[in-house]
């Protein structure tokens, strides 16, 4: 565990920080480092995973008082699983409580079918995911964005309880509000979802006619990002809280918005540079001559120098993509496509002739090159 950072440091906390004060840290950080904000960066994703173990165990008090004694030490690690000591295994904190109790956690541990105080507990929103369709300059000059989705929410007639307004949900008979049913059969212990209540511990004897019992209804909404100059395709940006709301007093679920840029007809990106297939005439390249170059924002005067070859590149700085949350932008990238003219009239083919027999083949170095390799290859 040498090479283990300190939980705290890596979610930039004291050790006396509250459960917000490691909820909000938490949530900054997952921020910078998201892989869906930096794709195919290794270390940007080692760091989110180091951040969700840290997290996994500060925001569980039982796990951060045993870390807070312990550190990487724990002596009840060793019967969890994986590399993190805190991420598995059975729950002594309260005691060894015999073999049954053992069995109670082992069996009712798996798929979700914990005990009744982390069924009953508070339980954070799911997040939503949308996918963001921008035009190629919103996405290169960043823009305000809105948009409906839709998520679930507590019903505004039972207010999340399920139960016809002038009733309540109570406990439920089978398993005494537990959530959970046990059988035992010789010394084993299994553990079950009660089948009455769905694990909830309560039931409901009259339903909500607004959302028939769930206390969930689907509502539409409408949400209103920033997008920043410079965002690329696939990317992704975290909008915290809007997602569904939690249960039980549980945080809400965060919305990611992925954007989807659509395709530019003249230019392409590769990062912060801008990329232009130029079109010119034989004529230009071979004289030189001054062009106009498109860019996102108008255009730009740049020339060319005599006898400028085909597929030539030719950079113009600060004409490029913005760099996220930067005031630096990329470059454009000119690539020369030299055109050959088609369906000469006569006149033009017999300018075109007399200036080939002017020509001595210094004026084509590639093909003097190539020549000159010939003919020495077969010498």
């Amino acid at each position: 565990m040498a090479d283990k950072r300190d939980y705290y440091e890596v979610l930039g906390v004291d050790k006396s920080a509250s459960a917000d004060d490691i909820k909000r840290a938490y949530r900054k950080k997952a921020k910078e480092c998201h892989p869906d904000l930096h794709p195919g960066d290794k270390q940007a994703e080692e760091q989110f995973k180091e951040l969700n173990e840290a997290n996994e165990v500060l925001s569980d008090p039982d796990k951060r008082a045993r870390y807070d004694q312990f550190g990487f030490s724990d002596p009840m690690s060793g019967m969890g699983g994986g590399g993190n000591p805190f991420a598995g295994g059975f729950d002594f904190s309260g005691g060894m409580g015999g073999m049954g109790d053992i069995l109670d956690q082992l069996f009712g541990g798996m798929g979700g079918m914990g005990g009744s105080a982390r069924r009953n507990g508070p339980v954070a929103g799911n997040d939503l995911r949308y996918e963001l369709k921008l035009t190629f300059e919103e996405a290169a000059d960043g823009c305000k964005k809105s948009f409906d989705f839709y998520r679930s929410e507590n019903c505004d007639t039972c207010h999340g309880t399920g139960a016809k307004p002038g009733t309540q949900p109570v406990t439920c008979a089978m398993c005494k509000g537990v959530g959970q049913v046990r059988s035992s059969s010789g010394w084993m212990t299994s553990v079950r979802t009660c089948p009455t209540c769905g694990g909830t511990g309560k039931t409901i004897a009259e339903k909500c006619p607004g959302c028939g019992g769930s206390g969930r209804k689907r509502m539409r909404r409408t949400a209103t990002v920033q997008v920043p100059a410079g965002i690329d395709h696939g990317q992704t940006i975290i909008m915290n809280g809007q997602g569904e709301p939690g249960r039980n007093g549980g945080p809400n679920g965060d919305l990611y918005v992925t954007v989807s840029v659509k395709p530019h007809k003249l230019f392409r990106r590769d990062g912060t540079t801008l990329m232009l297939d130029m079109p010119v005439s034989f004529t230009q390249a071979a004289l030189g001559a001054e062009l106009d170059v498109p860019t996102l924002h108008g255009s730009v005067k740049y020339k060319i120098p005599e006898g400028t070859q085909p597929d030539t590149e030719f950079r113009i700085r600060g004409q490029g993509i913005p760099q996220l949350r930067s005031s630096q932008k990329g470059d454009l990238l000119v690539r020369v496509r030299v055109e050959v003219p088609r369906k000469l009239n006569e006149k033009q083919k017999e300018l075109l002739r007399q200036f080939d027999a002017t020509t001595t083949g210094r004026e084509y170095e590639g093909r003097k090159s190539f020549l000159d390799k010939l003919k020495e290859a077969f010498s």
